[in-house]
């Protein structure tokens, strides 16, 4: 019987090396509890699996992708590239960098009121209204020569 199916299945897999190991890996299937598709009658495992071949009662690609990787020692993983390592490190980074600054530092609210900022006569400049403060406060700073005064009366550099 077994011979009359191996005829049949070279219809459906025209290399015979091929076929024995789609069979036989369909048969490890049987043997590992896998459904059968035929009825058994007394037959073993690899003529159960060459009849179920030989019926089209299972896929020959789905039999060839489960031997190949039954074979497989090794399995390819696909890894990322260096630049997605960079983003990845570099959005860490940032993201580390986030949890610890604190939003607060750039509140007003956060201030201490003994933190102001005050002119030469100690009046706050937090009080001043911008009409009050003028261009001619600030020159008035540095007519006298103060330390940023680069005259031309002096020859040292």
């Amino acid at each position: 019987m077994a011979r009359v199916t191996v005829e049949d299945c070279v219809e459906k897999v025209p290399n015979r090396y091929e076929l024995l190991m789609v069979a036989a890996q369909r048969a490890k299937d049987i043997e590992q509890g896998a459904p059968l598709r035929v009825e058994r009658d007394n037959d073993k495992n690899a003529v159960v699996a060459l009849r179920e071949i030989a019926e089209d009662k299972v896929s020959i690609e789905e039999l060839q992708k489960s031997l190949v990787l039954n074979l497989q020692k090794y399995v390819e993983v696909e890894e990322p590239e260096e630049e997605e390592i960079e983003i990845v490190a570099a959005e860490k980074e940032l993201a580390d960098l986030d949890a610890q600054f604190d939003t607060s530092m750039l509140l007003d609210e956060g201030l201490d009121e003994n933190m102001q900022i005050t002119d030469e006569s100690g009046d706050s400049l937090d009080d001043l209204g911008d009409d009050q403060l003028s261009d001619d406060d600030f020159d008035d700073q540095f007519e006298d020569g103060g330390p940023d005064d680069f005259s031309d009366e002096s020859d040292e550099y």
